[in-house]
C-alpha cells in the first residue's frame, strides 16, 4: 500500500508556508488516530512527521537493518548511564509500526489511581469503553487463538497453568497473522494493523495532508495581552509549528516549514514531545515537562529444554502471566516473547569463544518471556546544552519487583521442565535447579548495568492532571497555559500503566479528539 506523502524528495522549494485547522506533530498512535478524527470531520488537517516514509515493501525482515532504519537514533536511543536502550519508531506510523501488536486497556486500578491522586475524575472504564470499543472493531484487535500461540509461548503458559498462576493469551492488533515472527522488523505483508495501513490512510482519504522527513522545531503561540506573563508563563492560543524538512539521505535542510493553525497537537512520543516544548520555551509554568518519565524496563529471561522450541518460529507473543499485575501482588507482568539467536544472546551472558559458540549451538532449545515491571515516574527528558538527556534509573522501590519477576519466571520454567534459566544480567547469573532461584537471585544488587535491560514503552513526560501546578496538560490533554496546545500521546500517562501502551494511546487520542470537536467553536472560530 503506498501513501499520498510529501517527502524530502519531493519538495521543490526552500520555504514551505501552509495553513490549516489542525497541526499534528508526530503520525503514531496519537498522532494518526488525532489527524483521523479531526479530518473526518471535515478539518484541514495537516500531519507532519520527522521520520521516513518506509512502505512495508522495504522491510527485510532482518532486524539490524530495521532498527537502522525505523527506528530512533537508529536503535541506539539510551538512558544517560548507557545501561537503558530507549526503542521508539521514527518513521511514519511511528511505534505502530515496530511493536508487537500486544494490547491493553489500561487497567481498571490505574484509572481508579489516576482519579484519585491526579483528578482524572472523567477517565473511567465506564466513559472510556465505548473509544477502547471503537479502536479494537478498526484495529481487528483479537485474543490470540490456539494456532497464534507457539511452542515458546505454549511453555510459559503450561509452567504458569502447573503453578496455579493465572496466565491469558494476548490481544493483538493484527488481522491474519502470518505468524512469521518479524513483528519489531514492522510487517511485510500488511498485517499488523499498523498506523501506516490504518488510520493514515484513513486521514489521507479525508483529505489530511502528510509530511515526512519533516521535524518540528517550535511551536507558536500568541502572547497574552501581548506579552509574556512572566510569572505564570502563559500565553494566550497556540498559532502554528515551524519545521524543517531534512534529507534523510544526506542529513541535509531541503526546505524550512511554517503551519498556521489554531490547533497543534503534539503527538511525538514521552521523549521527543517534551523536548519540544523545552524548545519552544512554552507550557512549563509547572516546571513538570520531560518530568516523570517512566518506561516500564523490560527484561528477557531465557530457559533451556531438552526438546527443541525455535522461539523465533510463530506469533511473536502468545500469552501472558498476570497473577502479579497488581502492585500489591508484585507489579509486574510476564509475556511470552520470542526472539532470534542473536537477541537471546544479547539477553544473556553467553561468554565468548567457545562459550558462545555453545550457546547458539543450543539456540533451538530456548524458550524466552520478557517482564514489564509498574516502574515509578522517577526519569526526566531534558535538554542540555540543546541536546536530548534521557536520565533513568531503576528505582530502589522498583527493584525487588524485577527480582520477583525473575523468581516468577524461573519457577515457571521449571514447572514447564526447563533444564537451566539465564537471567539478563550484565555478569552470567545461570539457575540450575528450582531449589537455586532464590540463592541466585537474591544477590544481583542494582547498580549501572547491573541488567540488560530494553524499554519499549517511554511514558509520562508531559503529565495529565487537574492542577495546574503538578501537571503539564489539563484532564482533556490541553495545555493548562496555552489554548488550543494538546498533547496525544504516552507523554500524558500520570503513572505507568504497566503494560503495553498503544491501545490506551488510541483510546485516549479518540477521547481528546471527540472533545475538541464538540468545542469546534472554540479552537475553530
Amino acid at each position: 500500500m503506498m501513501l499520498k506523502v510529501t517527502t524530502a524528495a519531493d519538495l521543490q522549494t526552500e520555504r514551505l508556508e501552509l495553513e490549516a485547522d489542525a497541526v499534528v506533530v508526530g503520525s503514531g498512535a496519537g498522532g494518526a488516530v488525532m489527524a483521523y478524527e479531526l479530518a473526518a470531520a471535515g478539518k484541514r488537517v495537516v500531519v507532519l512527521e520527522a521520520g521516513p516514509y518506509v512502505p512495508s515493501s522495504r522491510f527485510n525482515e532482518k532486524f539490524p537493518d530495521m532498527l537502522e532504519l525505523l527506528y530512533e537514533e537508529h536503535g541506539n536511543q539510551a538512558n544517560k548511564a548507557g545501561d537503558l536502550l530507549v526503542l521508539q519508531g521514527r518513521c511514519l506510523g511511528g511505534s505502530t509500526v515496530v511493536n508487537g501488536c500486544v494490547a491493553f486497556r489500561v487497567p481498571d486500578f490505574i484509572l481508579e489511581k489516576w482519579g484519585r491522586e491526579f483528578g482524572l475524575t472523567n477517565l473511567t472504564p465506564e466513559s472510556l469503553a465505548p473509544y477502547f470499543d471503537k479502536v479494537e472493531r478498526n484495529l481487528s484487535i483479537h485474543t490470540n487463538q490456539p494456532h497464534e500461540i507457539n511452542r515458546n509461548s505454549q511453555k510459559l503458559q503450561a509452567g504458569a497453568e502447573t503453578l496455579g498462576w493465572s496466565v491469558k493469551p494476548l490481544n493483538r492488533n493484527i488481522r491474519d497473522c502470518a505468524l512469521t515472527g518479524h513483528c519489531l522488523s514492522g510487517c511485510k505483508t500488511d498485517r499488523k494493523q499498523s498506523m501506516l495501513v490504518t488510520y493514515l490512510p484513513w486521514a489521507s482519504h479525508y483529505g489530511a495532508k502528510i509530511y515526512s522527513d519533516t521535524r518540528v522545531t517550535r511551536i507558536l503561540a500568541e502572547q497574552e495581552h501581548g506579552q509574556v506573563n512572566a510569572q505564570a508563563n502563559r500565553y494566550g492560543k497556540v498559532q502554528g509549528v515551524e519545521a524543517e524538512t531534512i534529507d534523510p539521505l544526506t542529513g541535509r535542510k531541503v526546505a524550512d516549514v511554517r503551519v498556521k493553525a489554531p490547533l497543534v497537537v503534539a503527538a511525538a512520543g514521552a521523549v521527543q514531545t517534551p523536548l519540544l516544548f523545552l524548545h519552544s520555551q512554552l507550557g512549563n509554568a509547572s516546571g513538570q515537562v520531560g518530568r516523570n518519565f517512566a518506561c516500564h524496563p523490560s527484561t528477557m529471561i531465557v530457559a533451556e529444554f531438552a526438546e527443541e522450541i525455535f522461539t523465533w518460529q510463530g506469533a511473536m507473543l502468545g500469552v501472558y502471566v498476570d497473577e502479579f499485575e497488581h502492585p500489591d501482588k508484585g507489579g509486574f507482568v510476564l509475556e511470552g516473547g520470542g526472539a532470534g539467536p542473536v537477541e537471546l544472546g544479547m539477553a544473556t551472558e553467553p561468554g565468548t569463544g567457545a562459550a558462545y559458540l555453545d550457546f547458539m549451538s543450543r539456540a533451538k532449545h530456548y524458550a524466552s518471556c520478557v517482564s514489564l515491571i509498574h516502574d515509578h515516574n522517577v526519569g526526566r527528558v531534558s535538554l542540555v546544552d540543546g541536546q536530548k538527556r534521557i536520565e533513568y534509573a531503576i528505582d530502589e522501590r522498583d527493584f525487588p519487583a524485577i527480582k520477583a519477576a525473575f523468581k516468577a519466571a524461573a519457577r515457571i520454567y521449571f514447572a514447564a521442565g526447563a533444564e537451566r534459566v539465564f537471567l539478563p544480567t550484565g555478569d552470567k547469573w545461570v539457575i540450575e535447579s528450582v531449589e537455586q532461584i532464590d540463592a541466585v537471585v537474591d544477590p544481583i544488587e542494582n547498580h549501572p548495568f547491573a541488567l540488560r535491560m530494553v524499554s519499549y514503552h517511554p511514558q509520562g513526560t508531559m503529565r495529565m492532571g487537574s492542577d495546574p501546578a503538578r501537571s503539564v496538560v489539563n484532564p482533556y490533554g490541553e495545555s493548562h497555559q496555552v489554548k488550543g496546545l494538546f498533547v496525544s500521546d504516552a507523554s500524558l500517562f500520570p503513572t505507568s500503566i504497566i503494560v503495553n501502551p498503544q491501545e490506551s494511546v488510541y483510546a485516549l487520542s479518540h477521547y481528546i479528539a471527540e472533545h475538541i470537536l464538540a468545542r469546534a467553536e472554540h479552537y475553530f472560530a
